[in-house]
C-alpha cells in the first residue's frame, strides 16, 4: 500500500464576498496579477438547536486577464465564485519572520452580483471568453444541439 500512487488532485470551489477593494498590480515583468480576501458564510444548526454561522476567510489571487477583469469590475462586499487551487508560499513580514500562506490560484472567477449600469453585456461577454478560454458560438452550437435532441425525443 505504500507504493500507491494516488491522482494528483487539488481543485477548489468557493463562494464568497471581497472583504476589500481587490489590489491589482504588475509584476516586474509586467505581468498583471490581483490579491483580494473573500469570507465565505457557513449556517448550521448546532447540537442544542441554536443557528450558528460560521466564516472562512481565504485569499485569492488570479493572473494575467483575469487579473484585470477582478480589478476592473470587483469591489468590497462583491459576491464571486472562485474555481481554483490552492497553492501554499512563505511570506516574510516586517520583523523578519517567516510564515507559510494558503491561497487560492484563480483558474475562474464568476462575478455574482446583478449586472451594473457600468457593464455592458459585450464586456460581460469578453470577460467570460477570457475565463472559460470557449468561444461563444462553440457554446451556442452546443445549446442548440441539446435543444434539437430535446425536441427529437
Amino acid at each position: 500500500m505504500a507504493n500507491t500512487k494516488l491522482p494528483g488532485l487539488n481543485k477548489v470551489l468557493i463562494v464568497g464576498n471581497l472583504v476589500k477593494d481587490p489590489e491589482l498590480r504588475c509584476t516586474t515583468a509586467g505581468v498583471p496579477v490581483v490579491n483580494f480576501k473573500i469570507a465565505s458564510n457557513k449556517k448550521f444548526k448546532d447540537n442544542l438547536g441554536i443557528y450558528r454561522e460560521e466564516v472562512c476567510y481565504i485569499g485569492v489571487v488570479a493572473w494575467q486577464e483575469l487579473a484585470e477583469s477582478c480589478g476592473q469590475f470587483l469591489k468590497k462586499g462583491s459576491a464571486v465564485l472562485v474555481e481554483g487551487e490552492l497553492r501554499s508560499r512563505l511570506r516574510e513580514n516586517q520583523n523578519g519572520t517567516r510564515r507559510s500562506l494558503v491561497e487560492i490560484k484563480a483558474l475562474h472567477v464568476q462575478f455574482l452580483d446583478k449586472r451594473t449600469a457600468s457593464v455592458s453585456l459585450n464586456e460581460e461577454q469578453s470577460i467570460f471568453n477570457q475565463n472559460q478560454g470557449e468561444d461563444l458560438t462553440d457554446l451556442e452550437n452546443s445549446w442548440q444541439e441539446i435543444q434539437n435532441q430535446k425536441s427529437g425525443e
